[in-house]
């Protein structure tokens, strides 16, 4: 895999060549084939969009959704010293044990749509350093979470859901966003797990120091300075999925934010990606619109932990099961158009 040679953060942006493309052969040939279904040409809507966007990526005209992996990556944030959770850090391992028990609501949605789960946790006993004092992470040590992310993808998958979980990781979804795309501070902060007015107005005011230290930095630069171990892993894991061709879905505000740095480098690294829900979370409407992508669902959710990419899964597979299951006109014996 190209990233395996990769020693130094600003040598990801080199991979953009050697990634595979959509394969534009393959989705011509199914969008002929949404066209010949025993329906009016595109009353499918976004199913035909979605069915489309999997032929070109697993280069069939015919895909399917057989294994569908999910990753939820967790780490823990030395910008916690400043106060942005009401919760404690300790309650991101308290998750992680009732991610591994079943009792969480991925868990749920990961049985209800046919996902493999698997939790990853990423050094939770040793946070990040507070990203108002310094990096939160070396370069070294943000590679070593990219591969992290990148070695726990299952390339024989056929799709992959990724979430997160991190006590603290809204602010640094919130700081990473404003450093790739600008903006104020304050466009960005919401209110996370339950965060007050003077809880959102602590967190901006963290966001806003942490973007006058490394706002210049590059955008991978931003990722080691500003993320997590669970930001970086994503990121990983979006560049592993893109060398398997496996199409990914990608969870809220955090989950999306994690990747702004791959858009900054070159948004045809997110090619492969769609994003599963849009949040509630404020800063996340103004994310999706600037990285020029439409969210399969909408439904009010705001929980992390990849539970909206895991309800988006279901919309593929009913996108792939009526692709490949419908007669044509031709078939059923119905006058076509």
């Amino acid at each position: 895999m190209p990233l395996a040679r990769v020693t130094a953060l600003h040598q990801i942006a080199s991979l953009v060549q050697e990634l595979p493309a959509f394969d534009k052969d393959s989705a011509e040939a199914a969008l002929d084939r949404q066209n010949q279904l025993t329906k009016p040409p595109g009353a499918l809507g976004m199913l035909e969009d979605l069915a489309v966007f999997m032929a070109g990526w697993q280069c069939t005209p015919r895909p399917e959704i057989r294994t569908a992996q999910a990753l939820v990556f967790a780490g823990n944030h030395g910008i916690c010293a400043q106060g942005v959770n009401p919760y404690p850090q300790s309650v991101t391992a308290q998750m992680v044990a009732n991610f591994e028990a079943g009792g969480a609501a991925i868990n749920q949605l990961c049985k209800a749509n046919g996902a493999d789960l698997s939790v990853i946790s990423l050094e939770l006993e040793r946070p990040t350093a507070d990203f108002t004092q310094g990096p939160a992470m070396a370069e070294a040590e943000c590679l070593e979470a990219v591969k992290r992310g990148a070695e726990a993808v299952d390339a024989d998958a056929d799709i992959l859901i990724l979430g997160e979980m991190g006590i603290g990781n809204s602010t640094v979804a919130a700081a990473l966003s404003a450093a790739i795309f600008g903006g104020d501070a304050r466009d960005w902060v919401g209110p996370g797990t339950g965060s007050d007015a003077d809880g959102i107005a602590r967190k901006t005011r963290v966001v806003e120091e942490g973007l006058a230290r490394h706002g210049n930095k590059s955008p991978l630069g931003k990722l080691a300075a500003l993320g997590g171990r669970e930001q970086a892993a994503i990121c990983g894991a979006v560049l592993a999925a893109r060398e398997a061709r496996l199409p990914v879905i990608l969870d809220g505000y955090i989950c999306t934010a994690a990747t702004t740095p791959l858009h900054a480098v070159d948004p045809k690294l997110l090619a492969h990606c769609l994003i599963g829900h849009r949040s509630s979370e404020p800063g996340h409407r103004r994310l999706i619109d600037a990285m020029g992508k439409d969210p399969v669902l909408d439904f009010s959710m705001r929980l992390g932990e990849g539970t909206g990419a895991a309800l988006a899964l279901g919309i593929l597979k009913s996108a792939v099961t009526c692709h490949n299951g419908m007669a044509t006109f031709a078939e059923a014996g119905v006058a076509g158009a």
